[in-house]
């Protein structure tokens, strides 16, 4: 095979692949900067949409629910994600070793991750239920009076975050337990020869070896994060009020119940920029040969 054939291979092999791609990812975000500029309804005809331009991305940036959209997507995050890294960086060095009956603990473990995110939803609302949730009968028998998770806005605010640290912890877990195993063992044999006792081992040797593991883990769970939508829809709505209404969730509602599919659609542009910077930045971390290639 001539050289010129061959530098067409890379082409012929990924060519199926980009157009797969490009028809199930770049269609829908070119319709939907396409829909940003119109005011259309759901079930009327397109020939009815009226071009508006840039004043449905000024109406969208002067909506003050947007902005407290926004500013609750950022705190769900910021609260979910440090919280299931912390546990799952913690469980991660808990169980590093092997232990009788491990095994079956960490299948346990892991399984909340593999739960479709409905029943997750549905599995919290009714633990969270006034009157016939577990967590109010566990908090009548240590005599605490029961409360109403669901209707109070910084109760349901905790429920959204404890049913996503349920739910995603596992998946730092996971990532955490792949990249402490792949540890020089005889770095950290160095490290007690040395005379360094567990905190500095962990927290001066064996953490920072795996810091590229940690920090594209921290991105991929900010990026899911504000994507996040099923859990938060079964579980509150995004109510009381608009108290657990994220950014993802505000996008809904405005596109199939407020019928205002181009404001929506420049919403979700919006959503789209934080995304695809996050995403950015998660490939930047995840090249650890970056280095060698300036």
């Amino acid at each position: 095979m001539s050289l010129r054939h061959r530098a067409w291979l890379p082409a012929f092999y990924l060519g199926p692949a980009l157009i797969v791609i490009a028809a199930a990812c770049l269609y829908p975000v070119l319709t939907a900067f396409q829909l940003s500029g119109y005011e259309w309804s759901m079930g009327t005809p397109w020939s009815s949409a009226r071009w508006v331009g840039w004043d449905q991305f000024a109406s969208a940036f002067s909506n003050p629910r947007v902005w407290s959209s926004l500013w609750t997507t950022l705190l769900f995050a910021a609260v979910c994600v440090s919280a299931e890294m912390v546990l799952g960086i913690a469980v991660a060095l808990a169980l590093e070793k092997p232990v009788r009956g491990m095994a079956v603990f960490r299948t346990l473990f892991i399984l909340p991750m593999m739960i479709a995110p409905i029943a997750v939803g549905l599995i919290w609302r009714y633990m969270f239920d006034a009157q016939f949730g577990l967590i109010n009968a566990l908090l009548q028998l240590v005599g605490m009076a029961p409360r109403t998770w669901l209707a109070d806005p910084v109760l349901a605010f905790v429920a959204i975050v404890v049913a996503d640290i349920w739910q995603w912890t596992p998946f730092v877990f996971i990532m955490k337990i792949a990249a402490l195993a792949s540890v020089d063992g005889t770095v950290m044999e160095a490290a007690r020869i040395d005379g360094a006792n567990w905190r500095q081992q962990t927290f001066l040797v064996k953490l920072p070896m795996v810091m590229h593991v940690i920090a594209i883990t921290l991105m991929m769970r900010l990026i899911d994060a504000f994507r996040v939508l099923e859990v938060i829809y079964i579980l509150t709505f995004g109510g009381p009020g608009d108290s657990t209404e994220i950014l993802s969730l505000h996008i809904y509602k405005t596109a199939f119940i407020g019928q205002q599919l181009g404001q929506a659609s420049a919403i979700s542009v919006l959503l789209l920029v934080v995304v695809a910077a996050l995403s950015w930045g998660a490939l930047r971390l995840s090249n650890p040969l970056k280095e060698q290639h300036r």
